[in-house]
């Protein structure tokens, strides 16, 4: 494997806007494969971020898990890095793809991956240039569908230490959707309200990683639902022709709340909760830290 490096090729190097307070956002998930929603997710974000808060973005990563989170429907790591690159490659000038979490031999909870960014950004590259003579430590937060916050609200499915700090030092933007009501969710995190962003999704996209990989098998078309350079990967590289690891059962209706997740992930080493069976709930399909015997569930794609 080619040596690791952190890529910030498309990090703003200089702020526009001095008064406001730097922002990366980080979706961690399966990527199994990368959707639309996906992608989608970051630039509601940015909408929000731009029109609702002081914050200006400076980048976006994707950071898909690592081959150890052992989910149904999980191509290799080395296939789904590719596939989020393509999927970024041309059509977005602030996206990255990072390769850390994916490369590791071990399961990352989430806690963990936002230190990675914080690390990378405010320790090794100091922070950003504010624009003003200055540089300013960059917020990282973590980008997820509306899923996450059900399991966080959860109790059980996260370590209560990995949850604060995920919550009181990084921060969430959550993508809602219909059908996913998260009032309640929000009410028992009241602690951190301040530090959990809502984005409303004003129009429904439902297509999840669990959806695609459905189609496939039944050999019907995913075209116009992920990026036409990930189709064409997928059909090079033989993926997700017949998925045996999931269940055959499984119908296009019953992914309604799967994982982020990444992730999103959630991340709790030894707790077993049986009622997300294949979450797809980081906005697209993250990874929640619920792991039955180091076998963690999708979160993530339903935004």
């Amino acid at each position: 494997m080619d040596e690791y490096r952190f890529p910030d090729n498309r990090l703003k190097k200089k702020m526009d806007d001095p008064s406001k307070t730097p922002l990366l956002l980080v979706a961690c998930g399966s990527f199994s494969p990368i959707t639309f929603l996906h992608l989608r997710m970051f630039v509601m974000a940015a909408d929000y971020v731009k029109h609702n808060t002081n914050f200006e973005i400076i980048g976006g990563y994707l950071s898909p898990v690592s081959d150890a989170y052992k989910k149904q429907g999980l191509a290799p790591a080395e296939h789904r890095v590719a596939m989020c690159q393509l999927a970024i490659d041309k059509a977005s000038n602030w996206l990255m793809v990072d390769s850390w979490e994916a490369d590791q031999k071990e399961y990352q909870p989430t806690a963990k991956v936002l230190d990675h960014f914080d690390h990378e950004i405010n320790t090794v590259r100091k922070g950003v240039d504010a624009g003003n003579g200055t540089r300013k430590p960059v917020k990282i937060s973590l980008l997820a569908g509306a899923d996450l916050i059900q399991t966080m609200s959860t109790p059980g499915v996260w370590s209560e230490k990995d949850l604060d700090h995920i919550l009181g030092k990084y921060g969430v933007f959550i993508i809602e959707r219909s059908g996913t009501d998260i009032d309640e969710a929000l009410a028992s995190l009241q602690n951190y309200r301040d530090n959990i962003y809502v984005i409303q999704q004003l129009i429904q996209n439902d297509v999840s990683s669990t959806k695609i990989r459905l189609f496939l098998r039944r050999g019907m078309s995913v075209q116009y639902l992920i990026p036409a350079p990930v189709v064409e990967y997928i059909e090079q590289n033989h993926l997700y022709r017949d998925d045996h690891r999931s269940s055959s059962n499984s119908t296009i209706g019953h992914d309604q709340h799967n994982h982020n997740h990444h992730h999103q992930h959630s991340h709790h080493h030894h707790h077993t909760n049986n009622n997300n069976n294949e979450a797809d709930r980081n906005g697209g399909e993250g990874k929640s830290d619920q792991s039955d015997k180091g076998k963690a569930k999708e979160v993530g794609a339903s935004a």
